[in-house]
């Protein structure tokens, strides 16, 4: 499966030539036509032109070959945690983080008929969202690669027991009937998106608005590295929202860490305790600082 299913493919076509044909507008998302994903793209910013994207690392090449000037990409949710493989993409991609939105979510689930039905298809994210809802019916959920491509396979496959979670604005696309709406299992369901473009904004430009700086480090293989880097950040006062750890390559013996601050660099505060880090890391990458979206706390 490499390709969007048959019933998105004329709606790409369409959204593709369009962002040819003015490179500057558009907004690269991972997802067929009516995903969340493209939800937020027109929400953030309704003058763009969306340009769906397989894969994320498509929609992230996408910027880097000039066809689109952003990305919009969801990197963690309220319910069901960090997006799976973001935190491994954003550092290797060459991008900067210029931005972030919040989404509200909410899903409908449609098919062909009125069920019952034995599987649901949707990205893993939206399966793990809505599972209180499907364990209640029976229904097996069955992993897509994104919630909109889901309808549009299960208009293409024609089976009467497969339904699909999907944003609502995708059974209008692909035409399925909605069978239930709001099955998201926590009614605040929100997902947060960043968004990536090839150039850093200037930290500069950001001392009239409340700032998050996101980054990358590494600590030294030693006792209490990771105690003594996050002193850093809480001898000189600055707020650390989120912190999370990944491992990269086999060799398990160095973890990254994935964080967001408040403030950005410019701000004394920031910039000492970025420089007190730096003393108990094998390496520290900045990934942009941008305007913060929703205040935090």
């Amino acid at each position: 499966m490499h390709s969007f299913p048959e019933p998105a493919l004329a709606l790409v076509s369409e959204m593709t030539l369009a962002a040819k044909a003015d490179p500057g507008r558009a907004v690269s998302f991972q997802g067929a036509p009516g995903c969340n994903g493209h939800r937020a793209a027109l929400e953030y910013d309704p003058g763009c032109l969306p340009l769906p994207c397989f894969s994320f690392e498509d929609a992230l090449d996408a910027v880097k070959d000039g066809q689109a000037a952003r990305a919009i990409i969801p990197i963690e949710n309220s319910q069901h945690g960090r997006v799976a493989d973001i935190h491994f993409l954003l550092p290797e991609s060459g991008l900067s983080i210029t931005g972030e939105y919040f989404l509200p979510i909410s899903y409908a689930v449609m098919a062909l008929g009125d069920g019952p039905f034995a599987a649901a298809y949707s990205h893993p994210q939206a399966l793990g969202q809505t599972r209180h809802y499907l364990r209640a019916r029976g229904i097996v959920p069955m992993a897509y690669a994104d919630t909109a491509g889901a309808a549009a396979f299960v208009k293409e496959q024609g089976d009467p027991a497969a339904c699909a979670i999907s944003p609502r604005i995708a059974a209008e696309l692909y035409g399925l009937k909605i069978i239930a709406e709001g099955v998201e299992d926590a009614h605040d369901n929100t997902t947060r998106f960043v968004i990536l473009a090839k150039q850093p904004l200037d930290p500069a430009s950001l001392t009239q608005a409340r700032a998050m700086t996101t980054f990358v480090f590494e600590v030294n293989n030693q006792p209490a590295a990771l105690y003594k880097a996050l002193g850093s950040f809480a001898t000189n006062g600055v707020n650390m929202t989120k912190l999370e750890s990944y491992q990269k390559g086999a060799s398990f013996a160095a973890t990254t860490f994935y964080a967001d601050i408040e403030g950005a660099p410019g701000d004394p505060a920031v910039d000492q305790a970025i420089r007190e880090l730096a003393f108990h890391c094998k390496d520290i990458r900045l990934l942009g600082s941008y305007p913060q979206a929703r205040m935090r706390g």
